[in-house]
């Protein structure tokens, strides 16, 4: 029997935002709920979705709840997803729960969006330049190499070295190879370790221009995240708990879990969060006036809208500066290793008048 490799399949993030908006509007329009997930299933263009829908149907007719049905499906439906439908039945505010789910979701994936706009570009330019830098060492200064051995003339320092690069890539690509796959595995492990995963996501939030754009998103995400649940009718200890799951840095997450520790305690949200150094003074301090307040669901959607913008910010001075950056990059390797195969033959050249 031969063996069939199989991709494995998810459902896209678009069909959940997509069928969790149609499925608040049915909801509030007085649909039952049966019926919403019949029609939502025969809606999706996804199989797999259509399969899990069709499921959660017929779990719901059975008598189960509906975020008892969706919980046996994650993914696609994480725990404040689940924890946010769970809340709406038990308050009756279903419809409302869903439409803040679908809010919440449209405006997670536009903040991803733009982290991987920011980075995109960057990384093409970098993947561009080290790859017509290996393609001019592999195949063009072989041929200045030779043309300069016979000449017999001393060399500069610059063209000794360039060639001799150029040298070790021929003989040792495959070596190079191993070695570039082997760190990238070694990096996957240990970021696979609760250490390793602090240590690199203490490190990426510590990075030159992109550090303070990755903070500021999760900042963002931490704070609608958590204003959604609580607005919801979560408890701000479940809350806490679900958003620190989904921070998506594990040094936010340890700052979280310690806030939730401290409320457990009968003690306040902001000063763990102030005492990490992690969070800005701005956030700290309005969550410290919407505890005293009792709003802080709604300062917490504010620090949200904030840092939106700040990532909008952020994002343009980004790639602003990483344009002219990139192109002086990209440009002084190609110029290094013109201007090495160059100077010999100029002196070459003065040498012959």
């Amino acid at each position: 029997m031969a063996f069939k490799f199989k991709i494995p399949k998810k459902v896209g993030s678009k069909n959940v935002m997509i069928f969790t908006r149609q499925f608040a509007v049915m909801v509030k329009a007085g649909v039952p709920i049966v019926r919403c997930l019949e029609i939502l299933s025969e809606q999706t263009p996804s199989k797999l979705f259509k399969e899990m829908i069709k499921t959660i149907t017929h779990d719901v007719e059975s008598g189960s709840t509906l975020s008892e049905a969706m919980g046996k499906h994650r993914p696609p439906f994480d725990s404040l997803y689940i924890s946010m439908v769970k809340a709406g039945e038990a308050g009756g505010v279903l419809d409302k729960t869903l439409l803040r789910v679908a809010d919440h979701l449209e405006k997670n994936e536009s903040l991803k969006g733009k982290i991987k706009g920011a980075c995109t570009y960057p990384a093409v330019i970098f993947i561009v330049a080290i790859s017509a830098a290996v393609f001019m060492l592999t195949c063009i200064i072989p041929t200045f190499a030779q043309l300069f051995a016979g000449s017999g003339a001393e060399l500069p320092a610059i063209t000794r070295a360039v060639i001799g690069l150029s040298n070790f890539l021929k003989k040792y690509w495959i070596l190079i190879i191993f070695v570039i796959v082997g760190i990238i595995v070694a990096i996957n492990l240990y970021s696979k370790t609760k250490q390793g995963k602090y240590k690199i996501d203490a490190f990426i939030l510590n990075m030159f221009l992109f550090g303070p754009l990755i903070l500021k998103a999760a900042i963002a995400r931490f704070s609608r995240t958590l204003s959604t649940l609580t607005s919801s009718g979560v408890p701000v200890l479940a809350g806490l708990e679900i958003t620190a799951t989904t921070a998506g840095n594990m040094v936010i997450e340890r700052a979280v879990l310690k806030a939730r520790q401290s409320i457990s305690e009968g003690k306040t949200i902001y000063e763990p969060l102030r005492e990490s150094k992690i969070f800005p003074p701005l956030v700290t301090d309005l969550i410290r006036v919407g505890e005293e307040s009792g709003n802080i669901a709604e300062m917490l959607e504010k620090v949200a809208d904030f840092y939106d913008d700040e990532v909008d910010t952020a994002v343009a001075t980004l790639t602003s500066l990483i344009e002219p950056v990139t192109i002086i990059f990209l440009g002084g390797i190609v110029g290094v290793l013109l201007l090495a195969m160059y100077m010999p033959m100029f002196q070459l050249a003065s040498v012959v008048k």
